[in-house]
């Protein structure tokens, strides 16, 4: 993606079910659970690089005993700083106990993050502060080791407010105001609920308090929990979470937003956002890893039984498509021929930009993540120029020579790579004018492989603001000399903004939203601006399920052709020689090539839950009255 934006999480959870021993003698370490998150944190630092963070916890400690450790991290490489702290603690403590090395029973005791029960997680920030308080994995302790909790998780909600008042009105006091405080202590209120109800009824049974801790372990039914939690939850989320006696869950969201996967055999349960992160690091095959299904819970208790519990009610599976187009590695065996397809599917337009002169034109991607839709689109520019090749020869089969017939054969798409990512530049100068000739050299180009007459294809996964566009990689191709540069997006428009995990919170930022208020005007209809607000304004004290997303209204006048070729004009300026073409998957095409992640609500305005309404009409009346907070 040529606009860097922030997005998503990445979650891992292990849980070994075997003793310590049995990894030790199988494979060599007590810390198999370790090693294995720390490769599947690194598997997944795509989901997120603002910071990350670790929790694990023994099973069976004594009282007085360390059974709960947590480290985080905002260092620029925050993974790596993590365990290589990990390591040093492991380390420092084999120097000074060398008794330790093959003492299992020890190194469990005394040795801080190894454990049985291991949760990961790797944040892109989009709601709070990027400080280590806002890093996953969150903490709630208590003395009673039932009550703790650790929470991480790849989600956002649409009603936080909502959430929040209703803990103030069960007297409870949080001591932030971000989703995932808000979350924790919902179920950490449910929690201590259930607890305190099974501790009663097992004093009322004859056991004494020593007697009651393992029967809480038992008799706690997590499931439950999470339903008189979640109940009012609106949003997209993957929620992991451990107590602190052992038990283990990760939730996903009734409409399947965000992504979720997971392996189990007599060894180990493990959780992720990814499929190839567990293949990868477990060596196990495609079909072995299966998708939590949407409004389940993966629950494995403490005794090492394991069940997937519906939680909520399945609504309409809306999994989110961007994971498809651009979030996820493209490692994984469906995503990668998805991507492929996206590419194929857009190359009938491209080939209308470039009146299907493919010897003319000069075909490239922009790093990284559009590479493998470049591919799908010159599979399909091979196919189409076999076309040409074969009509050629036919047509002139009795006047053809031998070697005219073998220049038309050697013809092949032209293929460079002409964008080059050249360095992450700092904005360290705020000055408008000094940043822009900073950001104009973000990319750098390949020289000499462009003739005046040819035209330059660049397919990018997605176009959302359309800034490094305009300021740098149109400049740089430019100096290139092409006669028309085309740039591809393997996504439809982004329309409206994310409130489930990518942090697309306005609508003033998105280069589509900004064609449809030109075209407006050219048109004579801005009028429709103040009638979209007041529509809006008027649904501020409704229902979340009356609540319409009127800022449809401001696209509807105009064809996906017509705002394309505005979008063309505002990512031009006169200092362009080149003709500048932007073209857009439609989204039905994006439907085909992605037929299982059919969430769409960025391109549509469809969104999945009833609280994406409220965001994208607040976004709008932020829009209208200048106001920069986040809409959620």
């Amino acid at each position: 993606m040529s606009d860097a934006i922030k997005h998503e999480c990445g979650i891992a959870h292990i849980r070994l079910l075997k003793p310590l021993e049995y990894y030790k003698e199988k494979y060599g370490t007590a810390f198999y659970g370790v090693n294995k998150m720390y490769l599947m944190m690194e598997k997944q630092h795509n989901r997120g690089q603002d910071g990350a963070g670790f929790a694990s916890i023994k099973l069976d400690t004594k009282p007085g005993e360390r059974y709960i450790s947590r480290i985080r991290s905002i260092e620029q490489q925050p993974i790596q700083d993590i365990f290589s702290k990990i390591n040093h603690r492991i380390n420092t403590e084999f120097e000074e106990h060398p008794e330790y090395q093959n003492d299992v029973e020890a190194q469990k005791k005394y040795i801080p993050y190894l454990g049985e029960v291991l949760l990961g997680h790797v944040r892109y920030g989009t709601f709070g502060k990027n400080s280590v308080e806002s890093v996953h994995p969150f903490l709630r302790q208590n003395n009673w080791m039932h009550r703790n909790l650790i929470v991480a998780g790849n989600f956002n909600m649409t009603n936080v407010k909502q959430l929040f008042n209703r803990l103030i009105a069960l007297g409870q006091h949080p001591k932030e105001y971000t989703d995932t405080i808000t979350i924790m202590e919902k179920i950490g209120h449910f929690l201590d609920d259930s607890v305190s109800k099974i501790y009663k009824k097992l004093k009322k049974e004859g056991y004494n308090k020593n007697e009651c801790s393992p029967l809480i372990a038992e008799r706690l039914n997590v499931a439950k929990i999470l339903r008189k939690a979640s109940k009012h939850w609106d949003g997209g989320y993957a929620m992991a979470g451990l107590l602190g006696h052992g038990d283990a869950f990760v939730f996903r969201d009734p409409a399947g937003i965000r992504p979720a996967y997971y392996y189990k055999d007599d060894e180990i349960v493990v959780v992720a956002s990814e499929r190839p992160v567990i293949q990868t690091v477990f060596n196990v095959a495609f079909d072995a890893v299966k998708e939590l299904d949407p409004g389940c819970a993966i629950i494995t208790k403490k005794s090492g039984e394991v069940n997937i519990e519906q939680i909520l009610e399945p609504l309409e599976r809306k999994a989110c498509s961007f994971e498809r187009i651009y979030f996820s590695r493209g490692s994984d065996a469906e995503i990668y021929q998805e991507r492929k397809l996206l590419g194929k599917l857009i190359m009938p337009q491209v080939l209308d930009a470039i009146d299907n002169d493919i010897k003319n034109s000069v075909f490239s991607f922009i790093p990284n993540t559009a590479e493998t839709s470049f591919f799908g689109m010159i599979e399909t520019v091979e196919e189409e120029l076999n076309k040409q090749k074969t009509a050629a020869i036919l047509d002139g089969q009795r006047s053809l020579s031998a070697e005219h017939v073998r220049e038309i054969l050697s013809e092949r798409p032209r293929i460079e790579k002409v964008a080059i990512k050249d360095v992450k530049l700092r904005t360290f100068i705020t000055e408008d004018s000094s940043r822009d000739d900073l950001v104009a050299h973000v990319y750098d180009v390949t020289y000499g492989v462009i003739k005046p007459q040819d035209n330059l294809v660049i397919i990018d996964d997605s176009i959302v603001r359309g800034t490094t566009l305009k300021k740098s990689i149109l400049k740089m191709m430019d100096r290139l000399n092409p006669k028309k540069i085309v740039v591809v997006s393997s996504a439809p428009q982004i329309r409206y903004p994310d409130c489930y995990g990518i942090d697309m919170a306005n609508l003033e930022s998105l280069v589509a939203f900004n064609a449809a208020l030109e075209l407006l005007k050219e048109h004579h209809l801005f009028h429709k601006v103040e009638e979209v607000y007041n529509k809006c304004i008027a649904q501020v004290e409704l229902a979340d399920k009356d609540v319409t997303n009127f800022v449809k209204e401001i696209y509807e006048p105009f064809s996906n052709e017509q705002i394309s070729n505005k979008i063309s004009e505002l990512l031009s300026d006169s200092s362009l020689n080149a003709e500048i073409k932007i073209i857009f998957q439609p989204v039905e095409n994006l439907h085909k090539a992605c037929p299982h992640n059919l969430g769409d609500w960025y391109f549509t305005g469809n969104y999945p839950t009833v609280g994406g309404n409220r965001v994208v009409n607040r976004a709008f009346i932020n829009f209208y009255e200048g106001n920069k907070e986040r809409a959620y």
